[in-house]
């Protein structure tokens, strides 16, 4: 194994180990991104969505929708694949990111799982 495939590998290692310590309860969102291993470019897109997202969301919130199930399909469908739309949600919640979308995705996703069960 070459020198910089040890060190590569010992970074990673050390990356684990610093995911390790740091509590889920700091920084939700940097953790899952750390976890899925998603490039800074990955992140940004993540990012854009929620933007354009946001902005869908306060349109239709004047225009008086009351279901947002749509965005959350959009959410769905447009997230990165190697993150979880609900561990998502919550995550971002819990930095406090992009709150009233994450809080209307929530309901969303909840009212879903609630007609699945059903």
């Amino acid at each position: 194994m070459g020198e910089i495939e040890k060190r590569l590998k010992k970074i990673e290692y050390h990356q684990q180990l610093l995911l390790e310590m740091i509590q889920t309860q700091s920084f939700p969102a940097h953790r899952l991104i750390v976890k899925n291993d998603l490039s800074e470019e990955e992140v940004e897109e993540v990012f854009r969505l929620c933007e354009e997202l946001s902005l869908q969301f306060e349109q239709q919130k004047e225009e008086g929708f009351v279901y947002f199930n749509p965005l959350l399909t959009q959410f769905i469908n447009s997230l990165n694949h190697k993150l979880d739309p609900e561990e998502t949600i919550h995550a971002f919640l819990g930095q406090e990111m992009y709150v009233p979308l994450m809080e209307i995705l929530k309901k969303s996703l909840a009212i879903v799982k609630k007609q699945i069960k059903s």
